[in-house]
């Protein structure tokens, strides 16, 4: 062995973010994982257990078990990491409003194994700031949401201090179309409103404030444009080093070491010749690896077919040969920063720094970045960034092969039979787990378990919450008591209350302009003689967000394009029921119901909107259905009544609402409109 192999860094911990169906069936895959050489688990929740309900509430239909695993109560927290001993295991849990919970349940079962629970190593997302924002699942109000977040970080600091009880994380604000800078400013702005809420607390001493500040862990996103990536990361490196310095007087550099684990972008990611993702995830885990001094600690990978629907256990595979290739092959890591003096680097570092500084200035005039989520500017500020990529997009200025340059293919062998290219989740699953959940319920109290009852443990959260007692304890109480997810949350929103979130699309600028000429001035056309037609004022298009899918990005673009091309648009936001859609559209008399589900539970929601729409007489009004929906599923939507199916490989919006138009007409047995050629 040479010194050079001898002194070779350290990788960084390999993840893949994963779970699906039920505890029993992820702890297999976990373990599975583990012996194929990751290093840390990444655990995905399924969207009942992220918006704190049980699987039995009727907004959990068609989640349960979809885009990660249910976790109920006690019970499945144990199936989940049985055999996986949690003093030798990094775990990362993508979780926010309910991050409290799931760590009491967490560290519960720790005790079970009989870990001492100050070894405990592993990351809460805990980022609510951002659920506003881009992810949509928020519960509480912001207020006691910080609350929730400022107690964790309190009581973990001084019961599990190895373990990072907040992620603060960009990588969404990306996905909802920040720029590099809106990126950091807003992530730094999320971090100073925490700090200062932790410090103002008085729960943690002054001289122990430098270890809250060395837990508090990033969570970024790492796009294509792999140099400004790189570069954004060395923005951020200083900002946090200058933040943590001058406004909260911390000495020690490794406390203010700038700690970040990355998930490289899926927004990117294509439906048309996914293949090409493969090269892209390569670039976007290069941007974050590359140099030395601006290195993510912790790395997970989207798998090729992401655009597609849910990727299979050899597909994460995929993901994590790259990094392993990367990480023992190549000699990336027997070097000190490869950048280190680059003129062109260190140019672009201090144009992101100084914008970002700027940017966090305007936000904390505000009076921060709670009071910048509360008045709707940071999701207007988004929507509209994201609104304007899409039209960069559409007209070619942003390239992307496969979708708008360089469109024509060979036959893809790994999509030959499509509906076997990606991971299916038995319907019958969400069954399965509403019978044990009910099962659970009725023997909590009994052997092997014996849990007390429940009640009182609800009552001392709820007393806690109405007080200014840390809610930890309380939660861990609950805990061991056998209560269940959505027991815990509706306790807590009957103290607190909930939130619905600015939507940002009454407020979002105008991004793709009407010229004569254009496609956008075409549709408008189409949609001024359309209700000329009807003899209406305007035609009215509801757009709706079933079930508990918060990805409302391509629900807002399609919003606000409406808007633009001159519809009169109703959208209340996410987490609505089916009942509630149909009730709003025979409400407002809408020309057109648009529905927009990414979570995969399509097959169960848009058939019971179609099924309700009927039963009020309304079966003529055109459902539209967009989102990851593979083919065959969308022959059955269209079987099923709905009038058209997108899915993101149909990136033309304008495109997208003229064909709207032209399902209005259909419906009202009016003529089709000429289109010019």
């Amino acid at each position: 062995m040479t010194e050079r192999q001898r002194q070779k860094d350290r990788p960084w911990l390999m993840r893949t973010y994963a779970g699906h169906s039920t505890a029993e069936a992820s702890n297999e895959l976990y373990r599975r994982n583990l012996a194929k050489g990751q290093t840390g688990l990444s655990v995905a929740f399924d969207l009942p257990t992220q918006t704190g309900y049980d699987p039995d509430h009727i907004l959990a239909r068609g989640e349960v078990g979809r885009v990660g695993v249910p976790v109920s109560h006690l019970g499945d927290m144990r199936r989940l990491f049985q055999d996986i001993p949690l003093d030798q295991m990094n775990t990362s849990m993508t979780i926010n409003a309910t991050a409290m919970w799931l760590l009491a349940l967490y560290q519960v079962v720790a005790e079970e194994q009989g870990v001492d629970i100050t070894t405990l190593q592993g990351t809460t997302q805990n980022d609510i700031v951002k659920e506003y924002l881009s992810r949509g699942t928020h519960v509480f109000p912001p207020v006691p949401s910080l609350r929730l977040t400022t107690d964790m970080i309190a009581y973990t600091v001084s019961h599990i201090p190895k373990w990072n009880p907040i992620n603060i994380c960009s990588y969404h604000l990306q996905e909802a179309g920040a720029t590099p800078v809106q990126e950091i400013a807003y992530a730094m702005s999320t971090a100073i409103a925490v700090l200062d809420a932790v410090r103002d607390s008085g729960q943690v001493p002054a001289e122990k404030f430098g270890d809250v500040v060395a837990r508090i862990s990033f969570f970024v996103n790492a796009g294509v444009r792999f140099i400004e990536e790189m570069c954004k990361m060395r923005a951020f490196n200083r900002i946090w080093d200058e933040v943590t310095r001058e406004r909260y007087g911390i000495q020690d550099p490794k406390q203010r070491r700038f700690r970040y684990g990355v998930q490289v972008n899926s927004l990117g990611l294509t439906e048309a010749q996914p293949e090409n993702n493969v090269q892209r995830i390569v670039l976007e885990m290069l941007a974050v690896t590359l140099s030395k001094d601006a290195r993510a600690r912790a790395v997970q990978l989207p798998a090729w077919n992401e655009a597609l629907g849910l990727p299979r256990p050899w597909d994460q595979q995929w993901s994590l040969r790259i990094q392993q290739v990367l990480a023992h092959e190549s000699d990336l890591l027997e070097y000190e920063d490869i950048f280190e003096g680059s003129h062109v680097i260190e140019a672009k570092v201090a144009s992101l720094v100084e914008e970002s500084l700027t940017e966090m200035d305007r936000i904390d005039e505000m009076g921060g970045a709670m009071a910048a989520v509360e008045s709707g500017y940071l999701k207007s500020q988004l929507v509209s960034s994201h609104a304007e990529r899409r039209a960069r997009i559409e007209g070619g200025a942003e390239k992307i092969v496969g979708v708008n340059i360089y469109e024509s293919t060979e036959p893809n062998p790994l999509t030959a039979d499509l509906d076997a290219a990606i991971q299916t989740v038995d319907p019958a699953v969400e069954a399965r787990v509403v019978a044990a959940l009910q099962q659970w319920r009725d023997t909590r109290y009994q052997p092997p378990f014996n849990h007390p009852r429940p009640c009182k443990a609800l009552e001392r959260l709820k007393e806690a919450a109405k007080g200014t007692d840390n809610l930890m304890e309380a939660t861990l109480e609950c805990a061991r008591a056998g209560v269940t997810t959505g027991e815990w949350s509706e306790a807590l929103r009957e103290v607190f209350g909930e939130f619905r979130a600015p939507t940002g699309v009454s407020s979002a600028p105008v991004a793709v302009t009407a010229e004569e000429g254009t496609a956008m001035a075409l549709v408008r056309h189409r949609v001024e003689e359309t209700a000329r037609d009807l003899g209406v004022g305007k035609l009215r298009f509801l757009v709706g967000k079933p079930g508990l899918d918060g990805h409302s990005n391509g629900a807002e673009q399609i919003a606000v394009r409406a808007r633009d091309a001159g519809f009169e648009v109703v959208y209340q936001g996410i987490r609505l029921t089916p009942e509630q859609i149909v009730d709003a559209s025979i409400a407002e008399d809408v020309h057109a119901v648009g529905l927009s589900i990414l979570s995969g539970s399509h097959a169960q929601l848009v058939p019971d909107v179609l099924e309700r729409l009927r039963e009020a007489g309304a079966a003529d009004i055109p459902v539209i259905a967009g989102g990851i929906i593979p083919n065959a599923d969308a022959e059955q939507l269209r079987a099923a009544g709905v009038a058209a199916v997108f899915t993101p490989k149909d990136f033309d919006i304008t495109g997208i609402i003229g064909r709207i138009v032209d399902e209005i007409r259909k419906a009202n047995k009016l003529d089709p409109l000429e289109v010019p050629a």
